[in-house]
């Protein structure tokens, strides 16, 4: 984290563990604004990588799971980078921000990220860096979302994944329950919008903006579940995230394999549980049907506002739907399925 924009946070109350701000004094009752309420995120969870240069369309394009020529300043994307098996190594989110392209995922991938993908560089005229000291990243989400992005850059994204820049503000437009938005600026200008922000809605840490990716029923790749999916299973597919349509990409036969000879044994759903402790990415879970083996993974989870964890989780399709999925054994806590704001059969309770 820029200690300048630590040093800021640690000023207005943020609690810090590990370069990510837990919350701001309150957790449960930042939470439960989230839920209903218009509420800021501190985002240094988050990385970005940026690519800059002559041949960094072509390359990225390269790498990628989505078609990046169809990327202008009016708009973002998801996007995964995939193993040679076609399965995901992350999940990014792309915007351009004058000529650089930018690729947002968890920040404890992205240096691992980062160095896999400047092995493939080779001769191409294009350089690759974390942009984090130098750019912050602010959400916002909540009923007066949209009003209070206009007010305080003077335009908001009117769709989601729109994109649209001002001075030097990016703004984002994501899905959520309610509207959703990303800023991203440089630390002068980022401390500028979280004082005026902060000023007329709750501060929260980024547990909450991982709690509203869930909501949105949006994928991350953390580091306990690299190379468990392929793009289909968290649904990515579905939220515009693969092109198949395009060129070449590592493990691009095998997704597009799956997306017209195959048949989609796993999806991703959400769901909520009564655990003793917050599940982790990569947490197995099991159903009667297959008795001792593992019917599927936790995608990410993070604490209700309601009490218990609400999460993803990627499942087979015959145990989700033959119900009595649990966590950790057959024994564990029982998954109670909700329903997803994207076209996904609902598995019985």
């Amino acid at each position: 984290m820029n200690p300048q924009w630590q040093a800021f946070l640690q000023d207005q109350g943020a609690v810090l563990e590990g370069g990510r701000v837990l919350h701001f004094g309150d957790p449960e009752a930042e939470r439960r604004a989230a839920r209903d309420d218009d509420v800021l995120v501190e985002l240094s969870e988050l990385s970005l990588i940026r690519a800059r240069g002559a041949d960094a369309l072509g390359f990225l394009n390269g790498q990628l799971s989505n078609d990046l020529r169809l990327l202008d300043h009016s708009r973002s994307q998801l996007s995964s980078y995939n193993g040679p098996k076609g399965r995901m190594l992350a999940v990014f989110r792309v915007f351009r921000r004058g000529e650089d392209y930018l690729l947002q995922l968890p920040a404890a991938l992205a240096e691992e990220i980062l160095k896999r993908l400047r092995m493939y560089v080779m001769r191409s005229k294009v350089t690759l860096e974390i942009a984090d000291h130098e750019l912050q990243r602010i959400g916002i989400s909540g009923p007066r979302a949209e009003q209070l992005v206009r007010e305080a850059i003077g335009a908001a994204p009117a769709d989601s994944d729109g994109c649209i820049a001002r001075s030097e503000v990016t703004a984002l437009r994501l899905p959520g329950p309610l509207p959703r938005f990303e800023l991203i600026a440089p630390t002068p200008d980022a401390m500028t919008l979280w004082k005026r922000l902060a000023s007329q809605v709750r501060r929260t840490g980024s547990p909450v903006w991982r709690w509203l990716d869930i909501q949105a029923g949006v994928p991350n790749v953390f580091p306990g579940t690299v190379e468990e999916f392929v793009p289909q299973m968290a649904n990515l597919e579905l939220l515009g995230g693969v092109d198949f349509k395009k060129g070449c990409y590592p493990g691009q036969e095998i997704v597009a394999r799956m997306q017209y000879l195959g048949r989609l044994k796993q999806r991703m759903y959400r769901a909520q549980v009564q655990a003793p402790a917050l599940p982790r990415p990569g947490d197995p879970l099991y159903a009667p049907a297959l008795s001792e083996q593992s019917v599927g993974l936790i995608v990410d989870a993070q604490s209700a506002p309601e009490g218990g964890y609400d999460l993803l989780a990627v499942i087979q399709i015959i145990s989700a739907d033959g119900g009595g999925v649990r966590l950790g054994s057959l024994n564990g806590p029982l998954l109670v399925f909700r329903s997803l704001p994207y076209q996904v059969a609902l598995p019985a309770a």
